[in-house]
């Protein structure tokens, strides 16, 4: 979503861009220069009566348009009811009489999610001037966050991100730790997740071979990860957060596809990135757009036909000049 808030800011230089977002992760645009206000949506705690309340401020502010990048029923019953002059929208046949403007959603057709919600301001502030959109995601870490992490970042080092929140978008951990100790490499590596992710990849640390590795789960902020992983030679990551954390730094990628595929668009766009996944030998991939909390089909080939030495082939053409 960030690149269309850039955009925004480039072609309407004196607009005012509040963005509403999940208060647990509202953090990872603390600082951003071109948003004026974050709009937060409690979901865990009384999630109806702080949608209600949502409500009632977004009417009150009385926006000029409300540009919504879900596609779920409780922010399109924010759009529609908004109250805004123009209310800019994914196409959905429930509600196709509210939305002033509705924009088509390809799921799959190798257009990656960064143009699907671009396109959504192209529909609402057309412009042939393409030098105004934005396609790259930008964070803006502050100095604090930049200094905690100072003390991570002596020589060269690597960062694994294994988990997910889908056990079917998550690359096995016995598959990590043959990574990690296959690995020609002698610097540090650190496992970065979220504080619920501490135990598996505390797990994976103990299996790997390697005292070079550092379990930083749930020790840094989404932004401080974000810098780190700017800083290393590779990060190994799911198709996941971390993923367009990556992206967002443009920092070096090797992105696992297991039980979804590239073509839903969500596929990393840091200058050096590379996509493993199983190809297109399996029938029963992809067997949803999100993932499952187990294999469907109970045998989970989409991961573990993967040859970890693809990995580690990624990691040595990540060390040629670029």
């Amino acid at each position: 979503m960030t690149p269309l808030v850039e955009s925004l800011r480039e072609i309407v230089p004196t607009a005012h861009i509040d963005v509403l977002i999940n208060h647990s992760n509202a953090s990872v645009l603390a600082g951003h220069p071109h948003i004026n206000e974050l709009l937060l949506w409690n979901k865990k705690k009384q999630k109806n009566r702080n949608l209600l309340r949502l409500l009632q401020k977004i009417r009150a502010n009385k926006y000029d348009a409300v540009l919504n990048c879900h596609r779920y029923f409780s922010t399109r019953l924010l759009t529609v009811l908004s109250g805004a002059n123009q209310k800019v929208g994914f196409y959905r046949r429930s509600l196709i009489p509210w939305y002033d403007i509705q924009v088509p959603h390809q799921l799959r057709g190798n257009q990656h999610e960064v143009d699907r919600n671009l396109a959504l301001l192209k529909a609402l502030l057309p412009t042939n001037d393409e030098t105004q959109l934005k396609r790259c995601p930008r964070l803006y870490p502050s100095e604090s966050d930049q200094e905690k992490i100072l003390m991570y970042q002596v020589g060269k080092y690597l960062c694994i991100a294994p988990t997910s929140v889908w056990f079917t978008k998550q690359f096995p951990a016995e598959k990590w730790v043959k990574l990690i100790n296959t690995l020609p490499f002698k610097g540090k590596i650190y496992l970065l997740g979220a504080p619920n992710d501490y135990e598996a990849c505390e797990n994976i640390r103990q299996q790997s071979k390697r005292d070079s590795v550092e379990n930083l789960a749930g020790k840094l902020s989404l932004l401080q990860s974000a810098i780190l992983m700017k800083g290393a030679v590779l990060n190994y990551v799911n198709d996941s957060a971390p993923l367009h954390l990556a992206s967002a730094m443009n920092a070096p990628v090797c992105a696992v596809f297991c039980s979804t595929i590239p073509e839903f668009g969500f596929t990393p766009l840091s200058d050096f990135s590379e996509i493993i996944d199983v190809g297109t030998s399996l029938t029963c991939r992809p067997c949803g757009v999100h993932g499952h909390r187990a294999c469907p089909e109970k045998h989970f080939r989409c991961a573990a036909d993967i040859d970890v030495g693809r990995l580690v082939k990624v990691f040595q053409k990540a060390q040629l000049p670029r």
